[in-house]
């Protein structure tokens, strides 16, 4: 074993908890992406952003994230000028790609074509956001974990600068995989856009006693499914390190269906999603059970949930000067969860619902001194 301990399992590592801030963005497609625009527009407005030690992502939180990531020595949060930047660098290209639909295009190119579904995606992302980037060129603070779903063994894999890998297959060190295809594989929604495979030389994961599937294939030849398929919301590599989380959720309500398919194949798809919806519900209500609980009490973590579909009215601090009805915020809260084209009013109101939700969360459960904003990101689409 590596004389270096390995904190994928070790208890005095990601599970000692530090009196940090770490930010979590769920999945979602390109509704995700896009309501979490928004949501770092008003971090970076309210100073969270410059302080967060870490972002984890999952889908499309990942997108946002990994184009964050990249211009994050640019945009210097916390600065003068900063928030300029940030539309410049990262919600202009960001929009730009919710323009396209890579989703269909990519299952098409796919069949037809040499190459696999995920391979179409990663090379649309890196045309659109990313170039030849890879996990290297992310920046050494904050940490951002991108993270996706190990089919084989059914554990979280984490893809960042230090490190990719899981607990049970080990970690490959400075690892200098495409950051479009780590993005890939976080958002490799199933069955059609997963698996993203990843190959590795001999050698590559370095030697651990404590992971227990540490033999070709799981060594050599990684697949990869949406990080949503197990953890939605990304909290697991920021829940076990900081006692301060911002958790930004904009996975969809799962809608009722009055007569279910009843062939197997969209049964078994009706049947998933169930179970995926609880799984999110369970996660949630863990979350906003350990933001109420006495900060004295064991597992107490400070900070704020909000999520897409959750109403204004919901929050003690909610802004006058950013009407939400209640109609288009569930308009907004059901935008399907695909990778297909948005319209720039809908691309704009996910936006602005993204920045009004935080801004209330934080006013109402963080800083209740922080001042209202005067207005959307984008005043004339309103939500």
């Amino acid at each position: 074993m590596s004389g270096s301990l390995n904190p994928l399992n070790d208890e005095e590592g990601d599970d000692r908890l530090e009196d940090g801030e770490a930010l979590c963005l769920s999945g979602g497609g390109y509704r995700a992406m896009l309501f979490h625009l928004g949501v770092l527009w008003r971090l970076e407005q309210a100073g969270v952003l410059a302080r967060v030690k870490r972002i984890s992502s999952v889908s499309g939180g990942s997108i946002t994230a990994a184009r964050l990531a990249l211009a994050w020595a640019d945009i210097r949060p916390g600065t003068t000028g900063a928030l300029d930047r940030f539309v410049e660098r990262v919600v202009a290209p960001v929009r730009a790609l919710a323009g396209r639909t890579l989703d269909a295009d990519a299952i098409v190119s796919g069949i037809l074509l040499p190459g696999t579904i995920g391979d179409r995606i990663a090379a649309a992302y890196r045309n659109a956001l990313f170039g030849d980037a890879t996990l290297q060129d992310l920046p050494d603070a904050p940490r951002f974990v991108i993270n996706a779903t190990n089919v084989q063994s059914g554990a979280l894999w984490r893809f960042s600068k230090p490190y990719m890998g899981d607990y049970r297959v080990g970690r490959v060190m400075d690892p200098a995989l495409s950051l479009a295809t780590a993005v890939a594989a976080s958002s490799a929604f199933p069955p059609v856009l997963s698996p993203v495979e990843i190959h590795l030389p001999a050698g590559a994961i370095e030697a651990d006693s404590t992971a227990d599937l540490q033999r070709t294939p799981f060594t050599t030849s990684v697949v990869l499914a949406d990080g949503g398929v197990y953890d939605n919301m990304g909290l697991e590599t920021a829940w076990k390190r900081y006692r301060t989380l911002y958790v930004s959720d904009a996975g969809a309500r799962m809608r009722a269906e009055e007569e279910p398919k009843r062939d197997w194949p969209r049964h078994a798809y009706r049947v998933l999603d169930l179970i995926d919806n609880q799984v999110r519900a369970l996660r949630k209500r863990a979350v906003v059970a350990a933001f109420t609980a006495d900060p004295a009490t064991p597992g107490a973590r400070r900070g704020a949930y909000w999520g897409i579909g959750t109403p204004i009215d919901r929050y003690a601090r909610h802004s006058a000067r950013l009407p939400c009805p209640a109609e288009g915020v569930q308009r907004l809260a059901t935008v399907p969860t695909r990778l297909k084209r948005l319209d720039d009013a809908v691309q704009e109101r996910l936006v602005n619902w993204g920045y009004a939700v935080c801004d209330a969360a934080l006013r109402t459960h963080v800083d209740p001194a922080l001042p209202e904003p005067d207005g959307f990101p984008y005043p004339a689409a309103g939500v």
